[in-house]
C-alpha cells in the first residue's frame, strides 16, 4: 500500500503516555504524543478540502524541478502530500507520530505518497530534494532555538543544489497582538458543518517564549474532543538566520499561500530558502 511507513516497534510509559518509537534498524524517535491527541480528528480540524488543494498548487508553481523530488517533514495524514503528488509526482513524508502515519497509509489516492517514521531534527535520506517544506507550524512545535535550527539544517541537508526549502510556521508577533496584552484568552471558530466548531484556550506569558493551546472541538451531535499542543513561535527574522546558518538564501516572505506580502496580522507566515548552485 502507498504511504507505508518502515516497521515500527510500540512502546508505552509505565504512566500510559506515549513513548519514543523505533525504525526497524533500532533507531529511537521521539514522539510528543500530537499523533495520539489528535489523529483520530486531526481532519475534521485540518479537512482535505480546498485550502489543502491551494497549498499544493502553491507548492508546485515553487517547484524548482518536481522531476527532483519532493520531501515533506511532518506529513501527518497527507492533508497537503497527496494533492502536491498528483502536480508534482511522489512525494517523501517523515513524521514521528505512527498513529498519523497509519491514517497516511490507509488515505484514498496516496499511491505516490510514501510515509517515513523519522525525527525531522536528524532525518537523513541518500538522495537529495528539488523540494523540501515543512507547513502548518512544525517548526514551531520544536520547543527550543536549538530544535528548530537543526530542523533547518537537515532540511538544508537534504536540498539538491538550487532546490528550495518551504517552511510555514507560527508567527509571533500576531498572536501576541490577539492576546493584547493578556497571558489568556479564549477563540471560538465555527466552521461550515452545521453545529461544529473549535474552541481555543490560548496561553501565552507576556515574555514566554512557549505558546499553549488547549481546544476543544465540537461535533453536531455534541460530542467533543479534547487536545493540547505546545509551540515556539517566531519571526521571520529569526527563522531566516536559522536558514543562513544552515547555508540557505532567503528568498521569500508571504503573509499566505496566495503569496500576499507578510504581515504581522497573519497567526502563521510563509518562508522561501535556497540552497545555492554549485560553483564551477
Amino acid at each position: 500500500m502507498a504511504g507505508t511507513t518502515h516497521d515500527t516497534v510500540e512502546h508505552t510509559a509505565a504512566d500510559g503516555t506515549a513513548a519514543d518509537e523505533t525504525t526497524a534498524d533500532g533507531t529511537a524517535v521521539p514522539d510528543i504524543g500530537y499523533g495520539t491527541q489528535f489523529s483520530s480528528w486531526y481532519d475534521r480540524v485540518f479537512p482535505k478540502d480546498a485550502s489543502a488543494a491551494a497549498v499544493a498548487t502553491a507548492l508546485a508553481s515553487l517547484h524548482p524541478a518536481p522531476g527532483s523530488g519532493t520531501l515533506e517533514l511532518g506529513v501527518g495524514t497527507g492533508r497537503i502530500a497527496v494533492p502536491l503528488s498528483r502536480r508534482s509526482g511522489p512525494v517523501r513524508g517523515v513524521d514521528s507520530s505512527p498513529e498519523m502515519l497509519a491514517l497516511l497509509a490507509a488515505e484514498p489516492g496516496a499511491e505516490l505518497v510514501t510515509g517515513v517514521l523519522g525525527d525531522v531534527r536528524t532525518y537523513t535520506d541518500e538522495r537529495r530534494y528539488g523540494l523540501v517544506y515543512a507547513v502548518c507550524g512544525i517548526l514551531s512545535m520544536l520547543l527550543t532555538p536549538e530544535d528548530q535550527q537543526a530542523m533547518v539544517h537537515r532540511a538544508a541537508a537534504l536540498l539538491a543544489p538550487g532546490g528550495r526549502l518551504v517552511i510555514e510556521t507560527g508567527n509571533r508577533p500576531a498572536v501576541e497582538a490577539m492576546h493584547e496584552g493578556r497571558s489568556r484568552t479564549t477563540l471560538f471558530t465555527p466552521y461550515p458543518e452545521p453545529g461544529t466548531g473549535l474552541q481555543t484556550h490560548s496561553t501565552l506569558p507576556p515574555g514566554s517564549e512557549l505558546w499553549q493551546c488547549s481546544h476543544v472541538w465540537y461535533e453536531s451531535d455534541g460530542t467533543t474532543r479534547v487536545g493540547t499542543e505546545l509551540s515556539r513561535l517566531t519571526t521571520p527574522d529569526e527563522t531566516d538566520a536559522y536558514a543562513r546558518a544552515a547555508g540557505l538564501v532567503p528568498e521569500g516572505r508571504y503573509a499566505d499561500w496566495g503569496l500576499s506580502p507578510y504581515s504581522e496580522r497573519y497567526p502563521l507566515f510563509l518562508t522561501t530558502y535556497v540552497l545555492p548552485e554549485k560553483e564551477q
